[in-house]
């Protein structure tokens, strides 16, 4: 069984620095593969055809990457990319595509071995390791909540892109509406910076992007992951105590259940954004 130290879980979740979302990730993302049954990391995008988790979350994907036009894209920088499952839907995707994966987490880039048209770069956000002008794409998929500082992620961003090129990002969010009351346990359990949308838009403009595209999905997103949740807990309990004290599964039940009223009193969002050299 894996055990959490409850106390280094607090201070990775407090502190939130690079070391500490390594840590986060490493030891949490095997609870979700395991209610998921697949490797996707993002929350989904559900709707009347995609009522389980793998196929929210491959909508989600393709959804972005039809805002992203991959289907016109040759380089891509896929920026805090996880275990690689988003790179790989997309390269099956569009075989014309050439995706660089940079991940600061060195074990997420590992699990995904060698890979046709996807190389994997061990990096930090804040230093993209290409030349000025010599990517038409960068994207940050349920990513860019982590990154810090944030403002050097959209200026190395701004660097690499061409002037035709496009940042698109897909970031949970919260609203003008929001108070850390409000939050309540997510404000432990959502362990990522607290972005709002107006200072995340703001950031961007200010870094030198237009906001071509924006969306705001997430009733598409939150409530129907929770519902899920709620609706088969049992069977996926079951996996995760397998591997994890049963305080572990509490927390992600009662986490998914302020999740869901935080959404439906629109206290958080989740925004798609594309964005364009100014």
């Amino acid at each position: 069984m894996n055990s959490i130290n409850p106390i280094h879980f607090f201070l990775w979740t407090f502190r939130r620095n690079e070391k500490d979302v390594i840590n986060l990730y490493n030891t949490l993302s095997p609870v979700m593969q395991l209610a998921t049954g697949g490797s996707m990391l993002n929350f989904g995008y559900w709707s009347s055809k995609n009522t389980n988790p793998i196929s929210a979350q491959d909508n989600l994907c393709m959804i972005f990457a039809d805002m992203a036009e991959l289907s016109s894209g040759k380089h891509a920088i896929d920026v805090g990319s996880g275990l690689s499952a988003p790179s790989k839907l997309w390269r099956d995707a569009f075989p014309e595509l050439l995706l660089y994966n940079v991940n600061i987490n060195l074990k997420q880039l590992s699990f995904s071995g060698n890979q046709k048209n996807i190389e994997f770069i061990n990096s930090t956000s804040s230093k993209i390791p290409f030349a000025n002008n010599s990517m038409d794409r960068v994207l940050a998929l349920e990513s860019a909540q982590h990154f810090k500082p944030l403002g050097d992620f959209i200026s190395e961003s701004r660097r690499v892109l061409t002037n035709s090129g496009l940042l698109v990002m897909a970031v949970p969010v919260i609203t003008d509406n929001s108070t850390l009351g409000k939050l309540d346990l997510l404000k432990f359990t959502w362990s990522s910076e607290h972005y709002n949308i107006e200072y995340l838009k703001n950031l961007i403009q200010s870094g030198g992007f237009s906001i071509l595209d924006e969306r705001l999905i997430g009733d598409s997103v939150y409530e129907p992951l929770a519902d899920y949740y709620i609706d088969n807990r049992n069977k996926m309990k079951k996996s995760i105590i397998k591997q994890y004290p049963q305080y572990v599964e509490k927390i992600l039940f009662k986490s998914l259940q302020k999740m869901k009223k935080a959404s439906e009193e629109k206290t958080i969002e989740y925004i798609l954004l594309k964005c364009h050299l100014s």
